[in-house]
């Protein structure tokens, strides 16, 4: 279902369900609020309200005033969190780097360090229009979400070929609690250099999910993507010092 506000898709926790906080998702290049559904239905179930914007990339101004004040709406729950996906987790870090009132921790998707592989970027630009098979194929692994995008006719194809909104990610200047998702097989934003970004940022928590590309939130680990979030959100609703909630034990 949609708000009122344009471009902004909400879902909300069930009827009788006491809402446990909020997530404002700033999705990626070509994207929109609606392609993160799945995400949100997960997210609401364990009674977080979601509320998904529009691609960044086309309006910068527009989409981070709008998160801004969604932080700063207190008619919704907290703990308030963005959750950015490839562009949109650079602007969600950027956010955080500039202190935005109400925002109390973030949550990067597959978060960009650099340009676009250059052969894609290179062979998308030289024939005008973007490869879609070399696209899905760096993109997800998942069926279900392959066919969504190809039936999707608000999709921006070629847009992960786009440049980034900032040349590093602001990760240095961030003083809130991170949690980090990145697809191990991700060829957008390569595993080993992501590694190098977040180990700028005390106390971040970078999460690799095996098989998974570059779209961590709607791959074919999916459903663990959610539950790590859900993880992440359940401590951070105790402190901002995430303590441990489930704790393995040696039973040896």
């Amino acid at each position: 279902m949609t708000s009122p506000q344009p471009d902004v898709h909400s879902w909300d926790e069930a009827t009788g369900v006491s809402p446990r906080g909020t997530l404002i998702v700033l999705p990626g290049r070509g994207e929109h609020g609606g392609l993160y559904e799945r995400f949100g239905l997960r997210m609401a179930f364990d009674g977080y309200r979601v509320r998904a914007l529009g691609d960044a990339s086309l309006d910068p101004a527009g989409v981070t005033d709008a998160a801004a004040k969604l932080l700063r709406d207190e008619t919704l729950p907290g703990p308030r969190v963005l959750v950015g996906a490839d562009t949109g987790a650079a602007y969600a870090a950027e956010l955080a780097a500039h202190d935005a009132p109400g925002l109390d921790g973030l949550v990067l998707a597959g978060l960009p360090t650099g340009p676009y592989p250059a052969d894609a970027a290179g062979e998308w630009r030289a024939h005008g229009v973007p490869d879609w098979e070399g696209e899905l194929e760096r993109r997800t692994a998942c069926s279900a979400h392959r066919d969504r995008l190809t039936a999707d006719p608000v999709f921006r194809r070629g847009a992960l070929a786009g440049v980034l909104p900032y040349e590093s990610p602001a990760l240095d200047r961030v003083s809130l609690p991170v949690l980090g998702l990145h697809g191990a097989d991700d060829t957008v934003s390569p595993l080993p250099e992501v590694r190098r970004v977040y180990s700028a940022l005390c106390g971040a928590e970078l999460v690799s999910l095996a098989g998974t590309r570059h779209d961590v939130l709607n791959d074919v680990t999916h459903r663990t993507a959610a539950a790590t979030v859900v993880l992440f959100l359940e401590r951070l609703r105790l402190s901002p010092d995430l303590p441990p909630v489930a704790v393995p034990l040696d039973v040896a």
